[in-house]
């Protein structure tokens, strides 16, 4: 795994340099039915809102469900270049709501098997996203190997949790794993609480998750906002439409481009960008 990872930075080190530094986003949940891939797409639809270059890709491998709530049905994925069939620029496809979208496929972690030409290959597809400002990850739940090495590549990762307690529980759970596995760097975690009720629900959920993870981990987890219990989020759903798109004023809507505020206001921990992302994604297996 070191030689790939020298490998990767040899190809790094051939590139030119970029001003330009692509936000590479997490988002995961401990356990499923939260709203985790609900709020990735809509997140993107926000940023984009924004003026940003947005691409999403899905990288939960074992129930790919992005593209249901996009109501688009991909013929590629990343495996197709991984295995060097297509091109990255063959499987990105365009959205009508100003995202670009990116299958994934279960043989991603196979990018840590590749040989040096093949991962100079996959790097140099992978790097043609360097043009987007924001790309944001939807993870799977839990803790597959596979969500450990994408929320320790990602600049910042957001785990979200409802105020059901088992999701609270799964919540910690997740935040404990992620700062216990991964101890060669700081991750930049933060929380998102969804289908509140209230503004006091949220913080008090949040307070107690960041207190906890402060006191037994000694690790700081941020609080970045909440997103309201909302008829609209059901029924866009059922459309296959984003609930940001079919009601943009509605509570939710207004919640989540609070947070996508609060986060552009932030700067990223670290190195951001295309290649430091493949760099400490390859190095984490």
């Amino acid at each position: 795994m070191e030689e790939q990872a020298d490998d990767l930075r040899g190809f790094m080190n051939s590139q030119p340099k970029s001003n330009h530094n692509t936000r590479i986003i997490a988002i995961t949940s401990g356990k499923g039915g939260v709203g985790k891939t609900n709020l990735s797409v809509n997140m993107a639809i926000a940023y984009a809102q924004l003026g940003k270059k947005v691409v999403l890709i899905d990288g939960d491998l074992g129930m790919a469900n992005v593209n249901v709530l996009l109501n688009i049905v991909p013929k590629y994925n990343l495996m197709h270049v991984i295995n060097n069939k297509k091109t990255m620029k063959e499987i990105i496809l365009d959205t009508e709501f100003g995202i670009k979208f990116i299958a994934g496929a279960n043989g991603f972690s196979k990018i840590a098997n590749l040989n040096q030409d093949e991962l100079t290959d996959f790097a140099n597809q992978f790097t043609t996203l360097g043009n987007a400002d924001i790309i944001i990850i939807d993870t799977g739940a839990g803790i597959a190997n596979n969500v450990l090495q994408f929320v320790a590549a990602a600049d910042e990762v957001y785990v979200v949790t409802t105020p059901e307690p088992t999701s609270i529980t799964d919540a910690y759970g997740i935040i404990k794993i992620i700062t216990t596995e991964i101890v060669d760097r700081q991750v930049n975690l933060k929380l998102i609480v969804n289908r509140v009720h209230s503004a006091d629900e949220g913080k008090r959920i949040a307070d107690r998750i960041i207190n906890i993870a402060a006191q037994f981990l000694g690790y700081k987890v941020d609080y970045v906002g909440f997103v309201y219990e909302d008829t609209v989020v059901s029924s866009s759903v059922i459309r296959q439409k984003p609930f940001i798109v079919v009601n943009p004023t509605s509570k939710s809507s207004q919640c989540l481009k609070h947070i996508v505020g609060r986060i552009e206001k932030s700067e990223p921990m670290g190195n951001s960008g295309v290649l430091n992302f493949l760099k400490k994604f390859i190095s984490k297996k």
